[in-house]
């Protein structure tokens, strides 16, 4: 079994507990499930726009710890200063280490911020969960979910005024996963048996997302010169955690980031 099934097997279990513990109808009554969403897709194609994704992450299965001590709506605040277009949110505790509370503690400090919630969704109840806790944006990872539960949980997303963003690791994933409800595609660089990373794998897969879609690359990007050769490759967009979360002040490392991209990119700059 691999961590991935692990952290699906986890989930389902997890998941009904939850709903036992809290009906569809409580949920349905917070005061964010009312809450008028923000638009990740726009955010990050906004020719003012850095495009990144910054993330919020404390530990993950496959470099452990990574920080126990920054604060979430601190980190968050300073992501958003620092000019993170989009938030992401790990809410999954036994495998990242992140709580409901998180998400609903960057929602607080950033309210027009678009949120992404990123975790193992296999379940509609989830989606309620997300809208509740002040989420604008769903991860569904194509690894862990057949075509027709993606075409089904993008549909409800979008029901519940949700965007989606469609994780894949490879030409297989990406042409049996995308449907119309789709808004993002992101590329996640990690091999899911090695757990190493290569932005090879964005640069091999972007010409086959269709422009229709917000285009994401994930994992593995920790300089200027990567997002460089990754934008001009046609990305829109850069989910980017560990490379903050590793720091002392990762709001100061994405600053970093952000300064050394737009010097070399000067069409970037004059967009700005």
């Amino acid at each position: 079994m691999t961590i991935l099934d692990q952290i699906i097997a986890q989930k389902r279990i997890e998941v009904e507990q939850r709903k036992a513990e809290t009906p569809a109808s409580v949920l349905e009554q917070m005061p964010d499930f009312k809450r008028m969403t923000l638009s990740a897709r726009d955010a990050i194609q906004d020719l003012r726009s850095t495009g990144i994704i910054a993330e919020f992450k404390r530990k993950s299965p496959s470099k452990g710890i990574i920080n126990t001590q920054a604060d979430v709506a601190e980190t968050t605040q300073g992501y958003v200063k620092a000019g993170a277009a989009v938030l992401s949110v790990l809410t999954d505790e036994p495998f990242f280490g992140g709580t409901p509370a998180d998400l609903q503690a960057a929602r607080l400090a950033n309210p027009t911020t678009p949120i992404l919630r990123k975790d193992f969704i296999v379940d509609q109840y989830q989606l309620l969960e997300a809208k509740a806790w002040g989420a604008d944006l769903v991860l569904l990872i194509a690894a862990c979910l057949t075509p027709e539960e993606i075409a089904e949980l993008s549909l409800q997303a979008h029901d519940l005024s949700l965007q989606v963003l469609l994780e894949v690791h490879d030409e297989e994933e990406l042409d049996r996963s995308l449907n119309v409800d789709v808004d993002l595609v992101g590329v996640n660089n990690r091999n899911l048996k090695t757990f190493t990373t290569s932005i090879d794998t964005s640069l091999r897969l972007v010409e086959r997302i269709p422009d229709t879609f917000a285009k994401i690359t994930e994992s593995g990007l920790h300089d200027a010169e990567m997002m460089q050769t990754l934008f001009r490759a046609g990305f829109d967009g850069f989910l980017i955690g560990e490379a903050f979360m590793k720091t002392t002040d990762p709001a100061a490392a994405l600053q970093t980031l952000v300064t050394d991209f737009t010097s070399r990119m000067p069409t970037f700059i004059n967009s700005l």
